[in-house]
């Protein structure tokens, strides 16, 4: 069944609301797509790093249709989590942790794909055709369909902007053989800002709409496997999970409101966690306070590593007790963040002591590479302060 009248879209747009989206919009997907060239360059300069999956799924990523040949219009979802407070108020903490505000609630993967498919589940019951859902687990390019269906542009950030919810929106997208009448897109409104550029502490937009992913502190908190690089440690800060900078500072923020959706509000031990108590994080305590949160998926190696490199550059020797009993770590990756992070926080004669001890122990070539750099410099009243904690 094909239908091109507008009532359908409305019907659709009620029972998306209905279903607690706050933006539902149409595209059709007859065009050229842009979006696959810009892709396929960030992908040729290497700038999606280890995101081999970014690599291999590029031919399915160069229009909608070589996902699915028969889809003919796309129904675009956006779901506000915009947070309740200053995002970047805890980067002024730097003895508690920050995780980027979308995984401080629940993961939204799972909100959105049981939204997703109630509503095309309606859809195809109401008006018959073929479809298929996507929400970010897929080959499909969900910010430039966003963009072209009138949600909003890809900011100078490359992430979306919209002009009633500012940089924080959820995506979902169902494709289907429906011809459903196309909203009109969004201009680009960034217009001279350049704060988000400016803002980034790692220097990861080589111009504006172009990102280097190598160089994101989301990226290489979250999908980086080994050893964040030396040059970038300083700059993740407290930063432990992502990084809301860019989003943050974005003017269009100032139309921005609280997320309406309780299960994305941040719970209160993600709001400000101590990093102290989260170094002491095993396995299981990981996977229990993460049973519900995006974070799950990075694994607690991975993330006590983050955790190490903020103690680190939380500038507190009280908190090398925490690196030290680290060493002993079974994982190379979170032992190489505890010697760098003693770098950091132990005097120049005890952090020698330790290398001492502990070198000819260590057999992993990337925790002997730790301990062999030479450590930062360590300002001399910090030096005092760990030796008299000590």
């Amino acid at each position: 069944m094909t239908t091109s009248t507008s009532e359908p879209a409305e019907l659709i747009r009620a029972e998306a609301k209905a279903l607690g989206f706050d933006l539902c919009r149409f595209t059709d997907i007859d065009e050229a797509w842009p979006a696959a060239a810009r892709l396929e360059r960030f992908v040729a300069e290497g700038r999606h790093g280890e995101m081999e999956w970014l690599a291999e799924t590029l031919p399915r990523r160069r229009h909608p249709r070589a996902m699915w040949q028969d889809a003919r219009s796309a129904i675009v979802l956006g779901l506000n989590y915009g947070p309740d407070r200053d995002p970047l108020a805890i980067l002024g903490e730097p003895a508690k942790g920050a995780i980027s505000v979308y995984a401080q609630g629940d993961d939204y993967h799972e909100l959105m794909k049981a939204r997703v498919k109630a509503l095309a589940r309606w859809l195809q019951a109401r008006f018959g055709g073929e479809l298929k859902v996507f929400v970010d687990t897929a080959p499909l390019l969900e910010k430039p369909l966003a963009e072209r269906a009138g949600l909003g542009w890809q900011g100078k950030h490359t992430n979306l902007v919209s002009r009633e919810f500012g940089s924080w929106l959820f995506l979902g997208s169902i494709l289907t053989s429906l011809e459903l009448p196309p909203d009109p897109p969004e201009p680009e409104a960034c217009g001279s800002c350049r704060a988000c550029l400016d803002v980034c502490p790692t220097a990861a937009f080589p111009a504006p709409f172009q990102l280097d992913a190598r160089r994101c502190i989301s990226y290489l908190t979250i999908e980086l496997k080994g050893p964040i690089p030396r040059e970038f440690r300083a700059a993740l800060g407290n930063r432990i999970f992502g990084c809301d900078d860019c989003l943050a500072v974005c003017p269009w923020n100032k139309f921005a409101r609280a997320a309406r959706e309780q299960k994305l509000h941040a719970r209160e031990t993600l709001r400000a966690p101590a990093l102290a108590e989260l170094s002491r994080l095993d396995e299981a305590a990981f996977r229990a306070l993460f049973a519900k949160s995006p974070v799950k998926r990075t694994g607690r190696d991975r993330f006590v590593r983050n955790v190490l490199y903020a103690i680190g550059n939380a500038g507190e020797p009280a908190l090398a007790t925490e690196a030290l009993r680290l060493l002993d770590d079974p994982s190379p990756v979170v032992r190489g963040a505890a010697v760098w992070a003693l770098s950091r926080l132990l005097a120049a004669a005890e952090f020698e002591r330790l290398r001492t001890e502990r070198l000819p122990l260590e057999r992993d070539e990337s925790v002997r590479d730790e301990w062999v750099t030479p450590p930062p410099l360590v300002p001399a009243e910090a030096g005092t302060q760990a030796e008299a904690a000590g």
